[in-house]
């Protein structure tokens, strides 16, 4: 279990994001460059007056030095310049890694900057190969499973514990897909039942189609201050109230239990941090790379008791209109997934929200926002708590 120390002191004061789904006239660097140069001018600032940047290296376009390649694409020089990745919990971890450096003198204001384009620069044959390598070289991967079936293997262990059924499980796509019908720039925003996810075509036992997040291009960025110089920025400033992280193991082989994850431990941090509860929080946007996945994150991060997250979904109170509101872009489930900046999406719709300019799905009296994120297979686990002020 992580605890930062650093809530309360720092403030989200820009952001950007690309267009999703199928973006084939700009390559991952490209679409990195535009997020970051659009967030500082949303910030009310100019490279001049930005000295870092983080981002996390692509998939379908891997850079060496990705950092510097944006920077330099840019012509920019920050004085605190870092490439990181741990999967999919990259973007909270960036973030904390962010507000971190700026406390250690490093830099004044950075940009967090993250993108791919597993849709559109990537073959068939390429994504099915970064799918099945994975897993551990010697007690998984000469087995042939992909990454949904080590979800689809979750899963099944929730259901033979707790009892959980897919139907339970379809719950999680059919709210995301209800708040992405609302989103114009959603990748997917026909509404769907319950029904056509467990009709939807298989993929690995128990999951279908519809319980699997989306193959997209796209990226975003934020830009991160110290609170006592986000005053002048052009926009409310979104205050990080606490963080924690938790790491499990690196290989599904290597858990100890399969139906309760690491989040358990960053969620924990996170609260402590923000002095906060589960009760507390306005919004939740959390990872849903596969149903049973967002399932268990509900469940861990203290939403509902152990066992009970089917329940809490098939309630409704995560959908437009319920006291919970989940994933209001539409998550990977429905928005979009770009691979490991897929979080940064449920970041940039969190400080839309606390802005106030959701349009059509602006909720009322949003004051404090739980992003979660996680990165290889239930492995990493990061979790940022968010407040907006009046």
């Amino acid at each position: 279990m992580t605890k930062s120390g650093l809530g309360g002191k720092y403030a989200l004061i820009g952001m950007a994001e690309s267009d999703v789904g199928i973006v084939p006239n700009k390559s991952p660097r490209e679409l990195c460059v535009q997020v970051t140069l659009e967030a500082v001018r949303d910030a009310g600032l100019t490279l001049e007056e930005v000295d870092g940047l983080i981002t996390c290296n692509a998939f379908a376009e891997p850079i060496m030095y990705h950092a510097e390649a944006v920077a330099e694409y840019l012509g920019w020089e920050p004085r605190h310049c870092v490439t990181v990745n741990t999967g999919g919990g990259t973007t909270f971890m960036a973030v904390n890694m962010a507000a971190a450096a700026i406390e250690a003198g490093m830099a004044d204001s950075i940009v967090v900057a993250m993108a791919d384009s597993l849709r559109s620069f990537m073959t068939r044959e390429q994504a099915m190969a970064v799918q099945s390598s994975s897993g551990h070289p010697h007690y998984e991967q000469p087995y042939g499973p992909t990454v949904p079936a080590y979800y689809g293997l979750i899963a099944r262990a929730h259901m033979h514990q707790f009892g959980t059924t897919e139907a339970q499980f379809a719950e999680a796509a059919v709210s995301c897909r209800a708040w992405a019908s609302q989103h114009p720039k959603a990748q997917m925003r026909d509404v769907i039942s319950v029904e056509d996810v467990l009709t939807s075509r298989a993929i690995a036992d128990p999951l279908k189609v519809l319980d699997c997040s989306l193959v997209s291009d796209g990226g975003a960025a934020v830009v991160i201050t110290r609170k006592d110089r986000a005053s002048d920025a052009p926009h409310k400033p979104i205050t990080l109230l606490g963080y924690g992280e938790g790491h499990a193991y690196e290989h599904i082989s290597q858990a100890t239990d399969l139906t309760t994850s690491a989040a358990v431990h960053s969620g924990r941090a996170a609260y402590a941090e923000a002095g906060l509860t589960a009760d507390d929080i306005s919004l939740l946007q959390l990872y849903d790379c596969f149903t049973p996945a967002l399932l268990i994150q509900l469940e861990d991060l203290g939403f509902c008791a152990k066992g009970e997250g089917g329940d809490w979904l098939t309630s409704g109170i995560s959908r437009p209109g319920g006291a919970k509101p989940l994933n209001t872009h539409g998550g990977m489930l429905s928005y979009c997934h770009p691979g490991n900046p897929g979080a940064m999406f449920g970041l940039t719709e969190a400080m839309t929200q606390m802005r106030g300019d959701a349009g059509a799905r602006q909720l009322p009296d949003i004051s404090t926002a739980l992003c979660h994120a996680q990165g290889g297979i239930m492995s990493s686990h990061a979790t940022l708590i968010l407040g907006a002020e009046d």
